[in-house]
């Protein structure tokens, strides 16, 4: 008894001295708050940007707020006494402690307009309207976000904080919009809103942006989407550390699990929640959080545990009368009692459900809606043409004192039209000859007096041998192909078909050369349709000349070359060419001894034209020649090309 008595005087003494430091603690931050409250009033903050900076994370502690108040009111400091009732208000909001947050944030918006703090009287309105819709007062609040819309926008210098509202206007007036199920003009506002947020990178903007355009497709039903804008709105909370974001973005993705017959993972994210939502105090999603459990629970047959969590949630509704609370947990509870049998109970619980819902989405207020929007449009065509006449008439006086002055400028402004004109036709002139001496240049490297004259020197020597055959055989490949040089040097572009059937008569040629020893082939990955693919003509023929003169010549056996066509994306289309040569370094070496040396251009000439050919396409060519090595020696060449096929005027994709 004795050690047992001890334990617990030693346990109480514990608890007393934590007790004490914490107390302790409590009222040193309360005195060093005290401290920066009087340095924030002798600073004197004029904006709300600025003063919020300032404040930083302590408006989210009423105590302070309410100290800052005090104080602000004793030092006549207007800027941090509209600040502290506007934080206090949000706080309260928070709470779903509607009342008090409507008295303060009045207060807030009384001081600003008695002391024309236009950047305070705008945040009062939207934060006064946010409360209105956390009731589901749809006019009252549509009212206060347009007020505050107008005034922002009125306003010739936008600070940041200006900015910031107008976001906030934006989005509490597509959540009206979604609340009546009008989710077109909600799409609207939140896209309105999300790009001032991005422009500002205010990621507390982004992440509610995004949470609500997931509300919007979870409307549609289109859930995978939901679930995506949910998730990037929680990414953001999480870098915001803001544990309401938190909380909503996990209930919404609860839902959605539950929506895909996915109950565990709903539970899996909502039952922490849960206790995330007791902790912050919110009413409104602590309802709404028990609901979802509650929904979650139903699914998996869990019917007592799904009914206690459903009516705890439809309790927390009622208690802080939060209309579409109210209404889920009304619908979530009649579905139970009907799967239960209580059909009389679930019939009653549903028209409760749909009477709540139609006093939120009522004619009355979709007309409203509908009018304060007409209005608004309206007054904003009605300002932007008084501003737009007024600059007509500023502009017609100036053009009419500066008469000569614009007569002298439209000249000459026409001049150097005129010279641009004709610099830019000069220009293109000379493009199209550059491509034209291009065009040129390559039918005359194909055509080159060396190959038809061993082409035909090849042919004649069958014809001496007497192989009638093949000398007939090879001189209709010869035909053809220079035929089809011809027909191709006329043609900026031809198929890819087209382009592989040249190359395949060119090799057939030059193969007599090497007494056909090159073992040639060329293979299309399947899929490709290459009589829909265009490319340069004549593109490949110096890749392949150099590998046979370069690679091929100087090895004695055992020839081979391979063309690959293949597509790795929709951009290009990836063309092969491998040889098992000597390799670039040895077949330098050889070059550099040769008595007779001959400047090759034909791979210059080609990638000109090639990147001539990409300024039709979205991309442009790339070519890679890659040396191949087995166990560190030389062993042939890699050529490879990719051609863009996705043009610019993106209509046509190969």
């Amino acid at each position: 008894m004795v050690k047992i008595f001890l334990h617990k005087k030693n346990y109480i003494t514990l608890l007393l001295l934590l007790c004490f430091i914490t107390f302790s603690h409590a009222q040193k931050d309360k005195v060093d708050f005290k401290i920066f409250a009087d340095s924030i009033i002798k600073v004197n903050h004029k904006n709300y940007g600025d003063l919020e900076y300032a404040i930083y994370k302590n408006k989210y502690d009423t105590t302070k707020m309410k100290t800052l108040l005090q104080k602000s009111v004793t030092a006549n400091y207007k800027q941090g006494e509209a600040f502290a009732n506007i934080a206090l208000g949000i706080q309260f909001r928070n709470k779903s402690l509607f009342e008090k947050a409507n008295q303060v944030l009045n207060n807030a918006l009384t001081t600003s307009r008695q002391n024309n703090l236009i950047e305070f009287e705008i945040v009062s309105l939207n934060m006064l309207g946010v409360v209105a819709r956390r009731q589901d007062k749809i006019r009252p609040a549509l009212d206060y976000h347009q007020e505050a819309l107008s005034i922002a926008e009125s306003q010739k210098n936008k600070s940041k904080s200006i900015q910031k509202s107008i976001a906030v206007s934006h989005n509490s007036m597509g959540n009206i919009y979604l609340s009546i199920r009008q989710y077109d003009h909600a799409l609207q506002e939140f896209n309105k809103s999300l790009a001032i947020e991005i422009a500002n990178k205010n990621n507390l903007g982004l992440a509610i942006n995004h949470h609500n355009i997931g509300a919007v497709y979870e409307a549609h039903n289109k859930l995978d989407y939901a679930l995506n804008s949910y998730f990037k709105s929680l990414k953001y909370n999480e870098k915001i550390d803001s544990d309401i974001g938190r909380i909503i973005c996990n209930n919404s993705i609860g839902a959605i699990y539950v929506k895909q017959n996915k109950p565990e993972a709903a539970l899996a994210i909502i039952e922490p929640t849960i206790a995330l939502a007791e902790e912050k105090g919110d009413k409104f999603y602590i309802a709404s959080a028990y609901t979802t459990l509650g929904w979650a629970q139903s699914q998996l047959g869990k019917n007592t545990l799904a009914k206690k969590n459903l009516e705890k949630g439809l309790a927390v509704a009622e208690a802080y009368n939060l209309t579409s609370a109210i209404a889920n947990a009304n619908k979530e509870l009649s579905s139970l009692n009907e799967k239960l049998g209580n059909t009389a109970l679930a019939l009653k619980q549903y028209r409760t459900a749909v009477k709540v819902e139609q006093s939120i989405i009522n004619k009355e207020n979709a007309q409203y809606v509908s009018s304060v929007r007409s209005e608004y449009e309206t007054e904003k065509k009605n300002d932007q043409i008084k501003f737009l006449a007024k600059q007509n008439e500023v502009a017609n006086l100036k053009l009419e004192e500066n008469r000569n002055m614009a007569i002298a400028a439209f000249i000459v402004i026409l001049l150097l039209s005129l010279g641009a004109f004709f610099l830019n036709r000069h220009k293109r002139l000379k493009h199209e000859k550059k491509i034209l001496t291009l065009e040129q240049d390559m039918l005359r490297n194909q055509m080159n007096p060396h190959f038809i004259f061993n082409s035909l020197n090849s042919i004649k020597l069958y014809i001496i041998n007497n192989e009638k055959e093949n000398a007939v055989y090879y001189l209709n490949k010869f035909s053809k192909l220079i035929r089809k040089i011809l027909i191709a040097s006329t043609e900026k572009e031809i198929s890819l078909y087209e382009e592989l059937e040249t190359m395949d008569l060119y090799m057939n040629i030059e193969n007599i050369r090497f007494s056909n020893t090159i073992n040639y082939s060329r293979s299309v990955e399947e899929g490709i349709d290459t009589k829909n693919i265009k490319v340069p003509s004549l593109v490949l023929q110096p890749f392949l000349e150099n590998a046979l003169w370069h690679g091929l010549s100087s090895k004695k056996e055992d020839k081979t070359m391979t063309i690959y066509i293949s597509k790795e994306s929709l951009d290009y289309i990836t063309i092969t060419i491998t040889d098992n040569g000597i390799g670039r370094k040895a077949a330098a070496e050889i070059k550099k001894n040769k008595l007779l040396k001959r400047k090759s251009v034909g791979i210059e000439l080609t990638k000109q034209r090639l990147e001539n050919f990409s300024k039709n396409y979205t991309n442009s060519y790339k070519l890679y020649i890659e040396d191949l090595h087995e166990n560190n020696i030389p062993s042939g060449t890699k050529v490879v090309i990719k051609i863009p096929t996705r043009e610019i005027h993106g209509l046509k994709t190969a």
